[in-house]
């Protein structure tokens, strides 16, 4: 009969995974489908830190008007047909049925006939013009994500693109034409997470990739959080660890007495974890912050050039909950068009050569308030960029009466004080540090992606016959090439890492006939 020592070696060299040691640092989509994808190979020490005191990430569901979902973080699904978070919602039905403002909700830029646009005049622009204007920026903003620029564009930001196609167009010369095509940059700076589309490169953005079959964001009851709800279950109890935040990670350890495994990973409490791989999947804002002082050694230079070049930029939700609704029933979004918006030529490079004195008018970013699903005395704002970061340093009180402020203003509506505002504030969180993802002009997109998503030590490095294999690893929506933004990126990134592993570990498993 063999020994416990004997059979416990016997079972490590069958079947090595099951003793290699796995920390992912930070437990968003792309951490806990990592975490998720090895458990479910059979490997079987599987640590998750996660900084924050809560699981998600990015994903943060919340009930602060009572019993439905308000979504401070991500939002709705990006495209259906291939899409594996949309998949697995409706695999697990997450997925709310019903049609309507459920369709929609607080979706920027899904311009419709029941959108009420006002100029400052208080105006209300004529439907049909409005249309026109949208449809017209779609066309040009598709030409850009289809890679069908005319090479004069290639070294061209988004911006600079989009006025110039605008000025040669017709619609250039209606009365209200320049400020609706305004407005629609202000709009498409929420999906670019970006400050301004004046930073960020035209030509780089066919790289990204949307899925078929339009956004779907009518989650059921649980909101967002049920899908990692959904991954959090497949964890065995004690695999996740909250209030966790890492200092540092020491990599391509030399082997001693102590121990034997390649990676240390040090948490600001003191704690200390020793791991054969680590899989890194915090966001690039906290790597832009972060990474000089938490990799020991330093990060490659292709590594560190990556971080530095991609942008990531914030975006946050202003909601303003009154006790009465005070718009039209068939209103689905109050649209804000300025005499002269932040997304004007010349006022972008006016406020680029001011210093400050943008901050005084940090809410002209604002595209308008949309009606909320399921709850319908609710509006959602958006506002991206420096001006969101400014936001969040001001009272939520101060916030609410400035809005109000402008709704009326613009509307001329009897518009109340509101009961409830709330805020996010993903700059100003010290573990994120922004939204997402956006390539800024000059920038190889693809190039700076792979770059982040290389695991150390790398090929040329791992020649060194005594350095362990795919010791630090990384995820998330910054490394994905055609994904970037996303959560379904997040997600699929998660998985890439944990596959890697597990290719890794099936490779090296001896062979018994």
């Amino acid at each position: 009969m063999l020994s416990k020592s004997t059979q416990e070696t016997a079972h490590c060299r069958m079947s090595p995974h099951s003793a290699a040691r796995v920390v992912v640092v930070g437990a968003g989509l792309s951490g806990l489908s990592a975490a998720s994808t090895l458990v479910k190979a059979g490997f079987q020490h599987i640590q998750v830190l996660e900084a924050m005191g809560r699981p998600g990430g990015r994903v943060y569901t919340t009930k602060p008007f009572g019993q439905n979902v308000i979504e401070l973080g991500a939002n709705w699904i990006h495209g259906q047909e291939a899409n594996p978070l949309f998949l697995l919602a409706q695999e697990q039905g997450l997925l709310l049925e019903e049609r309507g403002s459920a369709s929609i909700m607080c979706l920027p830029g899904s311009v419709t006939p029941r959108d009420y646009f006002f100029r400052e005049s208080r105006r209300q622009l004529p439907v049909d013009e409005v249309e026109q204007v949208c449809s017209f920026f779609s066309g040009l903003t598709s030409r850009a994500f289809e890679s069908e620029l005319e090479p004069r564009h290639s070294s061209q930001s988004l911006g600079g693109y989009l006025d110039e196609e605008f000025a040669q167009s017709p619609l250039a010369a209606l009365e209200d034409g320049p400020r609706v095509f305004e407005w629609c940059k202000r709009s498409e700076c929420t999906d670019e997470a970006s400050s301004s589309l004046y930073e960020v490169s035209a030509s780089q953005l066919g790289h990204y990739v949307a899925l078929e079959g339009g956004f779907f964001n009518s989650l059921g009851p649980g909101g967002y959080q049920a899908l990692a709800d959904t991954l959090l279950d497949n964890l065995p109890p004690g695999a996740l660890l909250c209030d966790r935040p890492v200092h540092s990670i020491h990599w391509a350890l030399q082997e001693e007495k102590n121990h034997t495994r390649p990676v240390r990973v040090l948490c600001q409490g003191g704690q200390c974890f020793m791991a054969d791989h680590v899989i890194v999947t915090v966001p690039l804002g906290f790597l832009k912050e972060n990474a000089v002082a938490m990799f020991e050694p330093a990060l490659p230079k292709s590594k560190a050039d990556a971080i530095e070049r991609l942008g990531f930029g914030t975006v946050d939700k202003i909601y303003l909950r009154f006790e009465d609704r005070f718009w039209p029933h068939d209103c689905a979004g109050i649209q804000l068009v300025w005499d002269a918006g932040p997304e004007d030529e010349e006022v972008y490079q006016h406020s680029q050569s001011e210093g400050g004195a943008w901050r005084d008018m940090w809410y002209k970013k604002i595209c308008g308030f949309d009606t909320v699903a399921r709850h319908p005395t609710v509006l959602c704002g958006w506002i991206t960029g420096r001006e969101a970061q400014h936001m969040e340093s001001l009272d939520e009180k101060i916030v609410g009466e400035v809005c109000v402020r402008m709704l009326r203003s613009f509307t001329g509506w009897s518009v109340p004080e509101p009961a409830q505002v709330l805020m996010s504030k993903w700059g100003s969180e010290r573990y994120v540090r922004g939204s997402y993802t956006y390539p800024p002009p000059g920038v190889d997109a693809v190039r700076e992606h792979t770059a982040l998503a290389a695991p150390l030590p790398l090929p040329c490095e791992a020649g060194n016959s005594q350095a362990k294999p795919l010791q630090v690893l990384f995820a998330g929506e910054a490394t994905h090439v055609n994904f970037y933004t996303t959560t379904h990126g997040a997600y699929m990134t998660g998985i890439r890492e944990a596959q890697r592993l597990i290719d890794h570990y099936s490779d090296s498993e001896p062979r018994f006939l």
